[in-house]
């Protein structure tokens, strides 16, 4: 975010030195969440997450796929976020398509592992039908609405609301098929397995402002970043991914404290989100 004065950084740096940030939060503080969920009616899941000022959407599309050959015991997960050309002045122009693919790939790994699975935040087996041969493809679709600050975090935590709303239809194998044929399916309009999001992880992005770091940061406490690390972690505390954005190198030293100060940082991040979804579900159901 451009624009800020001195005497504005000054304020700003000078509250984050002191743990009392512009709005009156301390450095390790969110802003207050907001979760609904099934928002689109035609998605197998879907979930809007506010904090703050920054606002989006995640839904989650389930189809009837063919496994890798080269991981045929796993079912495929894509990720793709939009960024609104009228969320942030930033995302005017060419800025919301390279913004979209550096979200998108950066969820996609901290949310996938690797490209073997390993470390996958999303267990890819639990979308297998038929080992080798048939599988669920889910295709997870993000939309920045409007946004200032924190996208990573609001965006894993609306694709974990996503999922958790997420109905799988039962598939029974009608007849098994040899060789290279296909088997034939019966997929139920009626029945649905619920996606289980237990091993989910949500990202806890760290912006470091000076000397100190702060969680959930602003647009315009961003603006003011040397660097920052997001890192994704799941209720086992287990870390699925991790990324780092901003020039500034940082000793190792440093990012093994943040990655300490993150992990206790997602347990309470995940208490107050699974409390929301919850909350969200209970009053979709009414």
């Amino acid at each position: 975010m451009n624009g800020l004065s001195l005497g504005e950084k000054l304020f700003i740096q000078g509250g984050i030195a002191q743990d009392l940030r512009s709005d009156g939060r301390k450095r390790l503080t969110y802003r207050p969440i907001y979760v609904e969920t099934g928002i689109i009616p035609q998605a197998n899941g879907s979930a809007r997450v506010r904090m703050g000022g920054t606002d989006v959407i995640a839904s989650v599309k389930a189809e009837i796929g063919r496994p890798s050959p080269v991981q045929p015991n796993k079912g495929k997960v894509s990720i793709y976020v939009d960024c609104s050309p009228t969320a942030a002045p930033m995302f005017e122009g060419r800025g919301a398509e390279e913004l979209s693919t550096e979200v998108s790939v950066t969820l996609q790994r901290c949310l996938l592992g690797g490209k073997s699975g390993a470390g996958a935040g999303i267990d890819l087996s639990s979308l297998i039908v038929v080992e080798g041969k048939v599988c669920w493809d889910l295709y997870i679709d993000g939309l920045v609405v409007s946004s200032d600050g924190n996208l990573l975090d609001a965006l894993s935590a609306a694709i974990k609301a996503a999922l958790s709303n997420t109905g799988i239809p039962r598939v029974h194998v009608a007849a098994e098929a040899s060789g290279e044929d296909q088997p034939e399916l019966e997929i139920s309009d009626e029945e649905f397995l619920q996606f289980d999001t237990s091993g989910v992880p949500v990202i806890v992005t760290l912006t470091k402002v000076g000397r100190h770091y702060i969680v959930d940061a602003t647009s315009e406490e961003e603006s003011e970043t040397s660097s920052a690390v997001s890192v994704s972690i799941n209720r086992k505390g287990l870390i699925c991914g991790l990324t780092k954005r901003g020039g500034a190198g940082l000793d190792p030293s440093v990012i093994l404290d943040m990655i300490s100060v993150a992990k206790h940082v997602s347990e309470q991040l995940m208490d107050r989100l699974d409390s929301e979804i919850s909350a969200a579900e209970a009053v979709e159901e009414e």
